[in-house]
């Protein structure tokens, strides 16, 4: 979505085109707006088309509630991602985890440690606290489950019921769900994404 402002220069009337910022509400509405999907958990291989490629609607993974959420609101990780993993491969941890030796525009961004490394290069990344007041609506929230599996979700607007903790959109099995799950799994990284729409 793009506002357009008005600009008179030397008597003559312009259109100068104003990228609109991304606000926490924005993503947290998307977020919500994904728990009235039926997704089958599935994180299978699949050839997507390239941008704004996606799996099946009636399925998908973590990774997938934040794709979604942001298409939602303007904005493609995987083109983001696949654009900025071509460009700095070697900073991505795609060789070192899965043995790649290229970007894959099918999967890179559908990879918890490949959004991390994304949100940390542009500047996203905040401090990882154990106080839930530290975490905002629309922040991004990433964990590691069981010491082996990344996992990723998107901070709501409601808090727990002591009111200690904001509450996470994330599929973790059962679908994107809204759920009081902020410090059941150690906590990877904290990161606020908010650019201008396209």
């Amino acid at each position: 979505m793009i506002r357009y402002t008005f600009i008179a220069t030397l008597g003559l009337l312009s259109f100068a085109s104003v990228a609109t910022p991304i606000t926490p509400q924005d993503i947290v509405a998307a977020a919500l707006e994904r728990t009235q999907h039926q997704v089958r958990y599935d994180g299978a291989y699949v050839r997507l088309d390239y941008p704004m490629g996606d799996v099946p609607s009636d399925t998908g993974v973590c990774t997938d509630v934040v794709i979604r959420s942001y298409r939602q609101v303007g904005v493609d990780f995987q083109q983001l991602i696949h654009q900025d993993i071509t460009a700095n491969f070697s900073d991505y941890p795609s060789a070192r985890m899965w043995g790649l030796t290229r970007p894959d525009k099918n999967i890179d961004h559908r990879r918890v440690p490949n959004i991390q490394a994304f949100l940390s290069r542009q500047g996203a990344q905040l401090p990882v606290s154990q106080q839930g007041k530290e975490y905002q609506a629309g922040d991004l929230v990433t964990w590691m489950v069981n010491g082996r599996l990344p996992h990723i979700g998107i901070v709501a607007s409601g808090y727990s019921s002591d009111g200690k903790r904001p509450l996470i959109v994330h599929n973790i099995g059962r679908g994107p769900q809204l759920e009081d799950m902020l410090f059941n799994y150690p906590i990877t990284g904290h990161y606020r994404y908010l650019p201008s729409r396209d």
